[in-house]
C-alpha cells in the first residue's frame, strides 16, 4: 500500500511538472512573438521616417520614387507618430499619424503625449539639408499594447482550466467512491440481517428454557448491538435524521457498553460536563464513530494503557477528545489516516476512519482530525461539532 501511494505521488508530481512546463512554454512563446512584433513595428517606423525625410528633399524628381515614398507614409495605419521640429514642437497635422483628433486640438495633451512617446522609445532624428532637423516620435500601436498582457491572461486561463479539470475529476472520483462505500455498507447490512434474524429466534427459545439466565441477557445485549450496527450500515448513503439529543447521554451509553468489552488492562475514563448539552446528532451514526476511534485506540495500545474520552464546550462548539497512550503515529501515517483504503493494520481494510470522517463532516457538519500524535507516546483524536 505504501509503495503504491509513493508511486502515485511521483506520478502526480510528474503530471504537475509537465503541465507547469507546458504553461511556461505557452507564456514564453507569446512573449517572444510579441517582442518580434515590437521589433517589426520599430522597423516600419524607421522606414516611415526615411520616407518622410526623402519626401522633403528636392533632389528626388522621379515621380515613381515620390509615389513609392508617399505609399510608404500611408501604409502606417496603426502606429501613433508625431513629427516635430528641432525644438520638439509638432510641425502640423499632416505630419501626425494615428493621433486622436481631440489630442491634436489640445496643445497640453500633445505635449503630454510627446513625453509619453519619448519614455517609450528614443525619437528618430531626421538630418535635413537646411539644418532644420526634425524628430519622429512614436509609440507602440494599440494592438501591440493589448497583446503585451495576453501571455499572462493566457497563462492564467490555462492554469484555471487545469485547476478546474483536476477539481472536476477529483469530485467525480469522490462521488464514485461514495457510491461504492454506500453500496458496500448497505450490502453488509443486508448480509448481517439474515443470520441476525435467526439469532433472535434462537434467543427466544433459550429465554423460554431459562428466562433469568445471565448468558441469555448478555447474548441479547450483543444481538441488540448487532441490530444497531446493521442499522448504521443501512444509513450510509442516505440523509440521516438529526435530533436534538443530550450528547452526554450518547457518550455515556457508548462508554458503558465499550468499557465492559475491552481489556481490563486499559484504564478507560470518561469526563463529561455537568450540565446537559442538547445538540443535533444521529445517535446511531455518532456511536459508530465513537466505537471506531475507541477500537483503534485499544489496538494502538495493544490492549494495555490509558484511554480518556473528554468532552468540553468552547466558542459555541462541542469538542470530544479521545486521548490514548498507544504507539502514536508518524507524520505520514497521520496525514493518511482518514484516507479510504489506508491502514496500518495487516488485516485492516482502511474504511473505519474514512467513514467516520464522512459521518462527522457530511452528516453532522463538523470535523474530525488528529489533534496531537507522537510516536511511542500516543494520539489524540478530536471531534468538533457546532452547537447551534
Amino acid at each position: 500500500m505504501k509503495r503504491r501511494s509513493f508511486l502515485s505521488k511521483i506520478n502526480n508530481w510528474v503530471i504537475y511538472i509537465l503541465l507547469t512546463l507546458a504553461i511556461t512554454a505557452v507564456v514564453v512563446a507569446s512573449v517572444v512573438l510579441i517582442d518580434y512584433l515590437r521589433r517589426e513595428e520599430i522597423k516600419r517606423i524607421e522606414l516611415f521616417a526615411t520616407a518622410m525625410k526623402y519626401q522633403q528633399e528636392e533632389i528626388i524628381e522621379d515621380p515613381m520614387t515620390l509615389d513609392l515614398l508617399l505609399q510608404i507614409s500611408k501604409t502606417n495605419n496603426t502606429i501613433p507618430v508625431i513629427v516635430t521640429d528641432k525644438n520638439k514642437n509638432p510641425i502640423g497635422t499632416d505630419f501626425q499619424k494615428n493621433i486622436p483628433e481631440h489630442v491634436q486640438k489640445d496643445p497640453q495633451k500633445m505635449r503630454d503625449l510627446l513625453v509619453k512617446m519619448e519614455r517609450s522609445y528614443q525619437p528618430i532624428e531626421l538630418q535635413m539639408p537646411n539644418g532644420n532637423n526634425q524628430y519622429v516620435f512614436y509609440m507602440n500601436s494599440t494592438l501591440l499594447n493589448n497583446l503585451r498582457y495576453s501571455p499572462y491572461i493566457l497563462g492564467l486561463l490555462v492554469f484555471a482550466y487545469i485547476w478546474f479539470s483536476f477539481w472536476f475529476l477529483r469530485t467525480i472520483k469522490k462521488t464514485d467512491e461514495g457510491y461504492v462505500w454506500a453500496g458496500l455498507a448497505k450490502e453488509t447490512a443486508h448480509q448481517i440481517g439474515t443470520p441476525l434474524s435467526s439469532m433472535i429466534g434462537w434467543i427466544e427459545i433459550l429465554r423460554m428454557e431459562n428466562e433469568n439466565s445471565e448468558g441469555v441477557r448478555e447474548i441479547e445485549k450483543d444481538i441488540n448491538r448487532l441490530k444497531t450496527i446493521s442499522e448504521r450500515f443501512s444509513k450510509i448513503g442516505s440523509v440521516p435524521e438529526l435530533n436534538d439529543l443530550n450528547i452526554n447521554e450518547t457518550l455515556q451509553q457508548n462508554y458503558d457498553y465499550l468499557k465492559s468489552r475491552i481489556s481490563t488492562k486499559v484504564r478507560f475514563t470518561l469526563v463529561l460536563p455537568h450540565e446537559e448539552i442538547l445538540i443535533p446528532h444521529n445517535r446511531i451514526l455518532l456511536s459508530w464513530v465513537i466505537e471506531n476511534i475507541v477500537k483503534n485506540a485499544v489496538d494502538a495500545m495493544r490492549g494495555e494503557g490509558r484511554l480518556e474520552i473528554c468532552m468540553y464546550e468552547k466558542n459555541r462548539s462541542i469538542f470530544i477528545d479521545f486521548k490514548d497512550s498507544g504507539a502514536g503515529m508518524t507524520g505520514y501515517q497521520a496525514s493518511n489516516a482518514f484516507k479510504a483504503g489506508y491502514s496500518t493494520k495487516k488485516r485492516g481494510w482502511g474504511l473505519g476512519l474514512s467513514l467516520a470522517k464522512r459521518v462527522i463532516k457530511e452528516y453532522h457538519r463538523g470535523d474530525i482530525r488528529i489533534a496531537h500524535t507522537e510516536v511511542g507516546k500516543g494520539t489524540t483524536f478530536r471531534i468538533s461539532i457546532k452547537n447551534t
